[in-house]
């Protein structure tokens, strides 16, 4: 919330605000930030390659957007984030936006994204970006040599213009930003997941053990052992797990 505040503070003089949201998704990136951008008129391009999500996000707008609804428009635009033409969609944007995408694009891209960014004059604020940590309570021996086998798993590339940045996501959109000439801050936003969690930590743990599994084929066994320990901890109530991630944001 820090960093949204920073950048709308920043951008008071743009009215209407018009923003790019990339990898939309269903949306939450969109909900959350119409609400943190203050009052004024807003025309959001809403980028995804998933037609049928792009629709429930203009089908859902009036409801999520509430009394906000009628000074929040949103065109929705179904593309390939791998090969946009990043010189006609960000023309003319005050600011430029994204949530839990930055682990999935390759450097090359980002480096295109912050250079288009600057001829513009664009902020940009990217939400939930994977920083390559995590902490599982109880500790089990493998935790780190399993992390460490998801790592290098996320590198791979996703077809977003090369080796995905993975783990290495939030350092190299800070120094592409930088190299663009642009200020960088950042912000914590770890997933916390305890107890209650109980659904997301089994799916968190069993896409750690497909991931690693698929790195390091030999050690199937191990890696499975390891699962169904973490996943007992689940099943007791005595897991805790945090993943870390930051929020970055840059401006001119």
């Amino acid at each position: 919330m820090r960093l949204a505040r920073s950048v709308a503070g920043r951008l008071t003089d743009r009215e209407p605000l018009r923003i790019l949201d990339l990898g939309t998704g269903s949306g939450s990136n969109i909900w959350y930030l119409a609400n943190h951008l203050g009052g004024r008129r807003q025309r959001w391009l809403a980028v995804d390659r998933d037609s049928f999500l792009l629709a429930r996000v203009r089908d859902a707008a009036p409801t999520r957007l509430g009394e906000r609804a009628n000074g929040v428009d949103i065109e929705t635009r179904e593309a390939d984030l791998g090969s946009l033409d990043f010189g006609n969609l960000v023309a003319n944007r005050d600011l430029v936006t994204a949530s839990a995408l930055l682990d999935l694009v390759s450097d090359t891209w980002l480096q295109r994204l912050a250079s288009h960014c600057h001829a513009v004059g664009a902020a940009v604020l990217f939400a939930i970006t994977y920083n390559g940590r995590s902490d599982c309570s109880p500790f089990e021996p493998e935790d780190e040599w399993i992390l460490e086998l998801f790592n290098r798993h996320q590198h791979r590339d996703k077809g977003l213009g090369g080796p995905a940045a993975g783990p290495d996501a939030v350092d190299a959109a800070m120094r592409a930003f930088r190299d663009a000439g642009y200020h960088v801050d950042t912000e914590a936003t770890d997933w916390r997941l305890d107890a209650s969690d109980i659904r997301l930590q089994r799916e968190l743990i069993e896409g750690w053990a497909y991931a690693a599994t698929e790195t390091d084929p030999a050690a199937a066994d191990a890696i499975a052992d390891w699962r169904v320990r973490r996943i007992a901890h689940v099943e007791r109530g005595h897991s805790q797990i945090v993943v870390g991630h930051d929020d970055i944001a840059a401006w001119l």
